[in-house]
């Protein structure tokens, strides 16, 4: 079978459907794979490096369309691109099928076959294929990093000897795949980080990975079975506002990720939210393309408001590095289709049959439902009866050592009846030493023995040192032979205290 990749006609595109690693895989599955010329060049792949990944130059789209059987694009194909197709040819590209009916329509006269990537249903065996989760994971990023670029100053907090510079604030609304990825990246780089979401399911996850879970005070979740979030009813929506207003007031960068398939993006920052920003402060909105969730925006432009808030309706699409992860989830749904070798469109397939809008002539949306993670009943535990408190369990570990003692104190006087005085000093040292040494290491955690045994070097010396100064001469002197035994064991501990502190060391360096 013949695989096409065809140059994206919109010049804002910057991806392409395969990148040279991509070609090599393809080849791997038992496909020809056939390129036009240029494809790659606004994403940094010259010709020459498909060439050598094996691929084959094409000088026309038209050409490439008339030999190919699958075509892997980036954007919906255009009006100039379907009149091109032939009938059977299999796509997979954006196709966005909640809002382009017309498009399916003429995809269906053709014959053409079309899978929408952005339709890939959200299931643990299709995250390998989801493009809107590996496009957003770049968006979510990029966010950041373009906000910090903006902003103008720190994002940590800094102490120098020019003064104190305070930690920026960031609010990321939507905690999906973008926001997460938002919040991570705001948060290495030392931001205090705030996030909301409609989705309780959601807030151990931005507080796992460092940032504080905003909510506001009435009890409604907006997740559904689908995964996505559901439109809120109208107290939620006004405490939501309410809250947005209170955290503009002092929030330094805004990320706003929230959207609703087929639908226009929900309005979250409003003018009246924009206008008590902080002059210097920025807005990303990630939703620009589908109207934005910030009342301001302006698609595909940067602009800044008269109060000094600049808001972003793009973002550099980091194309090389989009296109290869774009390539790899369609390379990933191919592999699920069969390969080359065996290559099927399998209507059975709950992965295939949602995602093939138009199949055999007719146009195959909406698909059937198909749940996805749907949230689990609240089980309401039986009380459990408790133990004794930290406190009580504190005292009577007081009392023990308290009687212990007193034993030790008891059996020392008596012995100190009978034996003579050097013994007595001797011996005392060496209970109280144990007493002590047992004290300590019983109280210290299982998981910290073994950087505890590298710390007994110390102890290991002092008792070479002891032997050293009680070996003789004669070596057939008891003393001298048991003093040699402790100088050998201590030998050994050093040596093995120094290797388990090496190994330890390795485990924290990169």
């Amino acid at each position: 079978m013949k695989v096409g990749i065809p140059k994206e006609l919109s010049k804002q595109e910057l991806r392409v459907g395969a990148t040279p690693k991509n070609v090599q895989r393809l080849r791997k599955q038992g496909f020809e794979v056939f390129i036009q010329k240029g494809a790659g060049q606004r994403a940094n792949y010259a010709d020459k490096e498909y060439e050598e990944a094996g691929a084959t130059l094409v000088d026309s789209a038209k050409e490439l369309y008339e030999i190919s059987d699958i075509i892997l694009k980036v954007l919906a194909p255009t009006n100039e691109e379907i009149e091109m197709m032939h009938k059977g040819l299999v796509t997979l590209s954006y196709l966005w099928p909640a809002q382009n009916q017309e498009l399916l329509e003429k995809l269906a006269a053709k014959g053409v076959n079309a899978i929408a990537m952005d339709a890939i249903p959200r299931i643990s065996r299709a995250q390998k294929m989801d493009v809107l989760s590996s496009m957003a994971n770049i968006a979510g990023y990029r966010a950041v990093i373009e906000a910090a670029n903006h902003f103008g100053r720190f994002l940590n907090g800094q102490i120098t000897a020019a003064g104190k510079v305070p930690p920026a604030k960031v609010l990321v609304i939507g905690a999906g795949v973008a926001g997460l990825a938002s919040i991570g990246t705001a948060h290495s780089l030392g931001a205090i980080v705030r996030a909301f979401d409609t989705r309780m399911e959601v807030a151990e996850q931005i507080e796992s990975m460092g940032a504080q879970f905003l909510t506001v005070d009435i009890e409604e979740d907006g997740s559904t079975a689908s995964g996505y979030s559901k439109v809120m009813s109208k107290e939620f929506i006004e405490a939501e506002m309410a809250l947005f207003k209170e955290q503009a007031k002092e929030i330094d960068i805004i990320i706003t990720t929230a959207q609703i398939p087929g639908r226009k993006a929900p309005t979250l920052i409003l003018k009246e939210h924009v206008e008590v920003m902080k002059p210097g402060s920025v807005i990303v909105d990630l939703a620009a393309s589908t109207g934005g969730n910030c009342e301001l925006t302006k698609d595909g432009e940067v602009y800044t408001t008269d109060n000094g808030v600049t808001i972003l309706g793009k973002l550099d699409q980091l194309p090389t590095q989009a296109s290869q992860l774009y390539g790899n989830n369609l390379c990933h749904l191919l592999d699920d289709m069969g390969k080359a070798e065996n290559f099927k469109i399998d209507m059975e397939d709950d992965i295939v049959s949602r995602a093939m809008v138009t199949y055999d002539g007719k146009i195959n949306w909406p698909p059937k439902p198909l749940p996805v993670s749907p949230q689990k009943p609240k089980v309401v535990e039986a009380p459990v009866e408790t133990g004794p408190t930290d406190e009580e369990i504190a005292k009577k570990k007081a009392k023990s050592t308290i009687i212990s003692l007193a034993v030790i104190g008891a059996f020392l006087f008596l012995l100190g009846k009978v034996a003579p005085a050097d013994f007595m000093g001797h011996f005392t040292v060496f209970v109280l030493s144990v007493f002590i040494g047992w004290q300590v290491i019983w109280n210290v955690s299982h998981s910290l023995h073994t950087p505890l045994m590298a710390v007994t070097n110390a102890i290991s010396g002092i008792i070479i040192i002891g032997g050293l100064l009680q070996t003789q001469d004669d070596l057939s002197n008891p003393m001298t032979i048991i003093a040699s035994i402790a100088i050998l064991v201590a030998s050994i501990n050093i040596v093995g205290g120094f290797f388990v502190t090496h190994r330890m060391l390795k485990m924290f360096k990169k």
